[in-house]
């Protein structure tokens, strides 16, 4: 076994330049907890980006991984399987949609619904061939593929990678007067939004925001479409980050958690009207709802319903926000903290005494592993499996971190 220094410079070596990772290897996770190549243990406040809402390597889906790997991973779709129709029946009645289209990736996921978006626009709403925009908010995210980037705001996503996806508009989150405005462009298809907008740092719309979003594209005849990947499967304290304003979008797309970080697993789940504008050979994926991925994601579902993973987010989402938001009276440059469930974020002036990295950097050393997002901001979201002694412990870790700053 080579010491963390030799796997880094592995890395280095060898690997792209793509990501810019804290300083730490790790080689093993229990629950809320993941452990480096020296033995350190470390509590996980990212829960790789909310796939894991259940726990890192979770029995229950663990055992079903291994249980199908025995048996069957991958027939592609040119045959039928005996897993993908009963995971199709469990998804569509869990969510209660008529259809799904399994994917594997989140930006395969946000790919497929605006495919599907565009082609109910040319047969069903009968926009002019060609001629169907789609709407984005400002700040999104939803990858890095040349569509995602395409309908980014963020200039370290979206430069020097054009020229650029036609037919997307972007209009500032959280404002419905802006939505309204634009939706009076009868060749508007769609308009894809995050309920909460993750990598942009978790920023949270006005109370009611949602349901107006749902209500101006029913008027104008254009699709909702929710990238539910991060916020979804009780991240935010609910089922859905739609359900805590009572909506259900047209399109509702899915990823992450859905495989409780076991192998990426993705899904799109919408009306017939909608799923069936699409035909054989004009979408798919080799790996999209193989059998191993249908059976892991059933019971990744199940483990989110029957260990109440989403109840324990919204509660244990107002302990935490209660516990660090005492940082705003401690240290002024503590700009805010926000979220909802065990979704939440602390931002920081820009003029601090320290870096949101820096910050990271102590947290890490004091036994917890979090990462900044937009150079100010630090996302906060461990696994829904966490308890409240743990969270707690959490909690005084990040007010030593922060209040050792002067």
């Amino acid at each position: 076994m080579g010491s963390s220094h030799d796997y880094i410079a592995l890395e280095e070596r060898y690997g792209a330049k793509n990501y810019h990772p804290l300083p730490v290897v790790l080689n093993r996770g229990e629950g809320a907890y993941l452990f480096d190549c020296d033995g350190n243990r470390y509590f996980d406040f990212l829960s790789a980006y909310s796939a894991v809402n259940q726990g890192h390597c979770h029995p229950k889906i663990v055992a079903a991984l291994t249980q199908q790997a025995t048996r069957l991973t991958l027939t592609s779709r040119a045959f039928y399987n005996d897993a993908l129709g009963e995971y199709s029946e469990f998804i569509t009645r869990y969510f209660d949609y008529e259809r799904v289209l399994p994917m594997n990736t989140g930006v395969e996921a946000g790919e497929t619904a605006l495919k599907l978006c565009r082609r109910w626009a040319y047969d069903v709403k009968k926009v002019p061939t060609n001629r169907a925009k789609i709407l984005f908010a400002a700040g999104n995210f939803w990858g890095r593929t040349l569509a995602a980037v395409s309908s980014s705001t963020d200039p370290k996503c979206r430069d020097g990678f054009g020229p650029y996806m036609p037919g997307f508009e972007i209009i500032p989150y959280n404002d419905l007067p802006a939505l309204e405005a634009a939706l009076k462009d009868p060749t508007v298809a769609g308009f894809m939004v995050e309920p909460i907008q993750g990598e942009a740092g978790v920023i949270v719309p006005h109370a009611g925001y949602l349901r107006g979003v749902a209500e101006l594209c029913k008027k104008a005849n254009v699709l909702f479409i929710a990238d539910e990947i991060q916020t979804g499967l009780g991240r935010t304290g609910k089922l859905l980050a739609c359900d805590h304003e009572n909506v259900k979008p047209d399109i509702l797309i899915l990823g992450k958690a859905l495989s409780g970080g076991l192998l990426p697993v993705s899904a799109v789940l919408c009306r017939s009207e909608i799923m069936l504008t699409i035909h054989p050979g004009e979408h798919g994926s080799t790996y999209g709802g193989n059998p191993l991925a249908c059976r892991v994601a059933i019971a990744a579902l199940e483990v989110i319903r029957d260990e109440k993973l989403s109840e324990n987010a919204e509660r244990l989402g107002h302990v935490f926000r209660e516990e660090v938001g005492k940082l705003r009276a401690l240290r002024k440059w503590v700009r805010d903290v926000r979220g909802k469930g065990l979704m939440n974020a602390v931002e920081i002036a820009p003029d601090a005494p320290v870096s949101a990295w820096d910050l990271c950097l102590r947290l890490k050393e004091a036994g917890l592993l979090a990462k900044p997002t937009h150079e100010h901001t630090i996302r906060f979201a461990p696994p829904l499996v966490i308890t409240e002694s743990e969270l707690r412990e959490g909690c005084r870790m990040i007010h030593k971190a922060v209040c050792e700053t002067l």
